[in-house]
């Protein structure tokens, strides 16, 4: 009998280990595999050998393993070359895998990783080697194509609106309180930057602004919208994302050129000191706090959406059973057929056609004004989520 083997790739999520437990428990299920082998950080470590059989594992350990946090099978930022420049790293993988008799091979991750599997499948389908390459989708971003949504982007966005709902009341204690800027994640797409909008007290979102990278930002305007709505409320909220632009498509806070990731992504981070830095020079106050929420978004395991768990694990095991119909080069899709009552089912679309896309927050879900997101977003993001905490405020 056969093995498959199953690794993680890119950044970590909170229920980034439940896919790999719904494709362990499918293949305990169905018998598909005789052992299923997991590379540990990716395929960089299979190329170097780490290689551990999850068979030899109790179902105790594999059930703590499906609430562990973060890439529990450790990951990689590991890009292959192209297959028209070399083949050696290709040949050596699939050496490896032809001699633990592996037949099918299982990526987690988002578009570098499915870029990964869309080449190896070509590979092996140009030298006749008989493997199935599958990609199972995770990013907290939600920025792959083809897909309603991803698998840890539900857990994120639930920790970023009780984030901004905690950090909101924390903000409003004193009769003269200042402006609070909650910086996300979100290098190309806003939409972990909307999530704060689900952060709601008597039916009304606390944050007063919510800037996204899909619209052009305008320091003068911000600056006035920010000073109007101070001087009304003596308070204001902000919700930012760490990749916004100006119109020229330049982003407002960048490290420079020397600081990329091994695919040539700008390392962000730091807006929401820089647009405090704007507030207070303007003269507007000087009562302004900052807060990166950074790597929390990714790894708050303990504010996970029970939804977003259910789902990474359906992936993983769907995932498992479509490489018994022969399919190779895909990912596994998530389809919304429902929101009311929330339901979806899985299928399949070609790795190759996820790779190197960006699936963006729509545009005709911001505001005119470009400074917070309409009632049909939140309509998507509700169903992504477990229930928020109802907070009586008896100052408010």
């Amino acid at each position: 009998m056969t093995n498959c083997i199953i690794a993680q790739s890119g950044g970590p999520t909170s229920v980034i280990n439940s896919s790999v437990v719904g494709l362990y428990n499918a293949n305990k299920e169905l018998k598909a595999y005789n052992k299923v082998f997991a590379g540990l950080n990716g395929i960089e470590g299979i190329l170097n050998g780490n290689i551990i059989d999850l068979t030899s594992y109790s179902d105790e350990e594999i059930n703590k393993f499906r609430f562990t946090p973060s890439s529990g099978l450790g990951s990689c930022r590991y890009k292959m070359k192209d297959l028209d420049e070399s083949t050696e790293e290709y040949d050596k993988l699939l050496d490896i895998l032809k001699a633990n008799d592996i037949k099918a091979f299982f990526y987690v991750g988002g578009n570098d990783s499915m870029d990964t599997t869309a080449k190896l499948s070509r590979y092996a389908k140009e030298t006749g080697i008989d493997i199935t390459f599958i990609g199972i989708p995770k990013t907290i971003d939600n920025d792959l194509m083809y897909t309603d949504h991803t698998p840890g982007f539900g857990s994120a966005a639930q920790f970023i609106a009780n984030s901004v709902l905690e950090t909101y009341l924390d903000s409003s204690v004193y009769t003269n309180n200042g402006i609070f800027i909650l910086e996300t994640m979100g290098r190309d797409t806003g939409w972990l930057a909307a999530a704060g909008a689900l952060a709601q007290m008597n039916g009304k979102s606390v944050a007063d602004f919510i800037y996204l990278p899909e619209r052009a930002f305008d320091i003068e305007i911000f600056l006035k919208d920010v000073t109007d709505k101070f001087k009304e409320q003596n308070q204001v909220y902000i919700v930012v994302s760490e990749g916004i632009k100006d119109k020229k498509g330049k982003f407002i806070s960048e490290i420079q050129a020397d600081a990329n990731d091994k695919f040539g992504h700008a390392q962000l981070g730091g807006v929401g000191n820089y647009l405090k830095k704007l507030i207070i020079n303007a003269g507007i106050t000087k009562r302004v706090k900052s807060l990166e929420l950074g790597v929390l978004q990714r790894c708050a395991m303990h504010c996970s959406s029970e939804i977003d768990l259910k789902e990474a694990y359906e992936a993983g095991y769907e995932a498992l059973k479509y490489s018994l119909t022969g399919k190779c080069g895909y990912m596994v899709t998530i389809e919304r057929t429902s929101n009311e009552p929330y339901e979806t089912s899985y299928s399949l679309i070609e790795a190759d056609k996820v790779a190197n896309n960006i699936k963006y927050f729509p545009t005709d879900w911001i505001n005119d004004k470009g400074n917070h997101i309409e009632p049909q977003a939140l309509k998507y993001l509700l169903p992504l989520i477990s229930p928020l905490p109802e907070f009586k405020v008896f100052n408010k």
